[in-house]
């Protein structure tokens, strides 16, 4: 039986890739399984790899969940995916996620899980939960606003209508939008920019920015100055290396 979410390691970048072009990789329990245990041991390589970057095979990155599968019945324990979003953003590492063609409803929801966003032009972002008389139970009504504001979410909630790749990035959606040809490695160039930078860093950093969004904003400031980690193991070997230059 093939993988469903395959891992390969580029330098300090791991690679995620869903796995199921076939069907446009449709979201189904057990593609989640496997998502979660590659989210579950990135978790504990947190000074090894700096970046994760998650992506689909073939023309789509997601066509959303898999109905197919609920219709036959197939289903996961309660909450399995929407925990293992939360594990992904939740990732010691940056997570970029490089959207091409589909990216539908729950792969929405999944691709919200990432920090940054690389899009293509052929990309196709919609949330067509209303058209099947569902309701978003993954985090969206929180991750998309958060993302684009509470204007635009509502605007694509509650119309169900496409977002291309370049009204992505003018929305705030994505972080860019190149060429569907330059998708991988535009995404790939993110992520080694990002794992460039100290591990220690980039952990901390992610911790900062999810605590401040939880309190308000004097408290935030005070509690970065007051409570900051400061400089990391690696700092002085970094400083050093700069000097040399």
């Amino acid at each position: 039986m093939s993988e469903l979410v395959t891992r390969r390691d580029d330098g300090n970048v791991a690679i995620l890739t869903l796995n199921r072009p076939d069907q446009l990789n449709a979201l189904s329990p057990r593609l989640f399984g496997e998502l979660r245990s590659h989210v579950d041991a990135l978790a504990q390589q947190g000074e090894t790899f700096g970046a994760v970057l998650l992506t689909g095979a073939g023309r789509s990155f997601s066509a959303g969940n898999d109905l197919k599968a609920i219709a036959a019945g197939e289903t996961a324990p309660p909450h399995f995916q929407a925990e293992t979003i939360e594990r992904l953003e939740a990732l010691p590492q940056v997570v970029i996620g490089a959207v091409r063609g589909h990216c539908y409803t729950g792969a929405l929801e999944l691709v919200l899980g990432c920090d940054l966003i690389v899009a293509s032009e052929t990309a196709r972002f919609c949330d067509t939960h209303g058209k099947f008389a569902m309701v978003p139970q993954w985090g969206m009504s929180v991750r998309l606003p958060a993302r684009i504001g509470l204007p635009k979410a509502r605007e694509m909630m509650f119309t169900g209508r496409v977002v291309d790749g370049c009204e992505a990035e003018r929305i705030g959606l994505a972080n860019r939008c190149v060429a569907d040809a330059e998708l991988d490695q535009a995404a790939l160039d993110l992520a080694k920019q990002v794992a460039a930078n100290s591990p220690w860093t980039l952990r901390h950093e992610k911790a900062l920015l999810a605590r401040a969004g939880d309190l308000p904003r004097a408290q935030a400031i005070r509690e970065e100055r007051e409570k900051g980690v400061g400089r990391g193991p690696d700092s002085a070997a970094r400083v050093a290396a700069f000097a040399k230059r």
